[in-house]
C-alpha cells in the first residue's frame, strides 16, 4: 500500500471512540473521526499523535452523512482501509417496562448505524479488494442480562450482522470483526442519557445503578478494548472477547445453554441483593 492506511471511526468524540482514533493514530493510521459532536471530535483530532487526520460532523442515523464522509474520504485519501462502526447509546428496561420508542431509538442507531455505515464503506472496500469492518457489538449481546432488554436485542443483531458480512465479504478480502466488551470504564451511560428523547433511556433506575457500579469497578479501560480491536484488525480476527471471564461464559453458554442460565441467574439474583 503507497499510501497511509485510512481508518473511519464512528463515535469518535469520547469514550471507546477516543481511544480507538488514539490506538489507530499511534499504530501510523490516518484517522478519520466523526461524531454527533462537532466539537468533540475536533477535539479528538487534535490530540492524536500523527497529523493528516480528519474530523467531521457524522449522525449515524443519517445515511447521506456516510455517504458525504465516505466521498469526501475517497476524493482526499483515495479510499477507507478499516471502518469501526462504534457510536452507540445505552438502554435499560424490561421488554414489558420499556417502551417502544426506547426500542426504535436504540436499533436505529446501534444497529441501523452499523448497517448504514457498512453500506457505505464495503462498496470502496469490495473496489479495493481489501479492507476491514469492525462492529462494536457488547458481550450483552451474548449474555442477554435481565432488564437491559432493548440494548441487548440491538447488540445481538449487531453480531448477527457481523456474522452474516463475514460471509458476503470474504470473497472479497474484506475482513470482518465484531467486537463485545464487557463493561468497562467509559462515559456511555451519561452520554446516552443526556441524548436520549423522553424518557426512553430510564425506564430502569436499578438496572441502571448497577451498571453504572460495574463499570466503575471494571479492570479494563477503554484504551485497553481499543488495543484489542486493534490487534483484531491486524490479524483479521473475528470475535474479539476482551475479558477473560466472558471469554469463560461466552464457552459455557455455548456448550451448556440450561447450565449458563441457572448460573447468569442465580448471579444476578445476588448482585440485585447487595444493591
Amino acid at each position: 500500500m503507497n499510501r497511509a492506511a485510512v481508518a473511519l471511526i464512528t463515535g469518535a468524540g469520547s469514550g471507546l471512540g477516543r481511544a480507538l482514533a488514539h490506538a489507530f493514530a499511534a499504530s501510523g493510521y490516518r484517522v478519520a473521526c466523526t461524531d454527533r459532536d462537532g466539537a468533540a471530535v475536533q477535539r479528538t483530532l487534535s490530540e492524536l499523535p500523527t497529523a493528516g487526520g480528519f474530523a467531521a460532523v457524522l449522525d449515524v442515523t443519517q445515511e447521506a452523512d456516510f455517504q458525504r464522509v465516505t466521498e469526501d474520504l475517497r476524493r482526499r485519501y483515495g479510499g477507507v482501509d478499516v471502518l469501526i462502526n462504534n457510536a452507540g447509546v445505552a438502554t435499560a428496561g424490561t421488554v414489558i417496562d420499556a417502551p417502544v420508542e426506547q426500542w426504535r431509538w436504540v436499533l436505529d442507531i446501534n444497529l441501523l448505524g452499523c448497517v448504514r455505515g457498512c453500506r457505505a464503506v464495503a462498496p470502496l472496500m469490495v473496489e479495493a479488494g481489501r479492507g476491514h469492518i469492525v462492529n462494536i457489538s457488547s458481550f450483552a449481546g451474548i449474555a442477554n442480562p435481565p432488564a437491559m432488554a432493548s440494548y441487548n436485542a440491538a447488540k445481538a443483531a449487531v453480531i448477527s450482522l457481523s456474522e452474516t458480512l463475514r460471509f458476503e465479504l470474504a470473497p472479497h478480502g474484506v475482513g470482518v470483526s465484531v467486537a463485545c466488551p464487557s463493561f468497562f470504564k467509559t462515559n456511555l451511560l451519561v452520554t446516552s442519557q443526556r441524548d436520549a428523547p423522553g424518557d426512553v433511556g430510564n425506564a430502569a433506575p436499578q438496572m441502571t445503578h448497577i451498571v453504572e457500579r460495574l463499570m466503575e469497578t471494571a479492570s479494563l479501560s477503554a484504551a485497553d478494548i481499543a488495543a484489542a480491536v486493534l490487534k483484531a484488525v491486524r490479524e483479521r480476527h473475528f470475535l474479539v472477547l476482551p475479558q477473560a471471564e466472558d471469554r469463560r461464559r461466552a464457552l459455557i453458554k455455548r456448550l451448556s445453554p440450561e447450565l449458563y442460565f441457572g448460573i447468569a441467574r442465580k448471579a444476578t439474583e445476588r448482585f440485585l441483593s447487595r444493591r
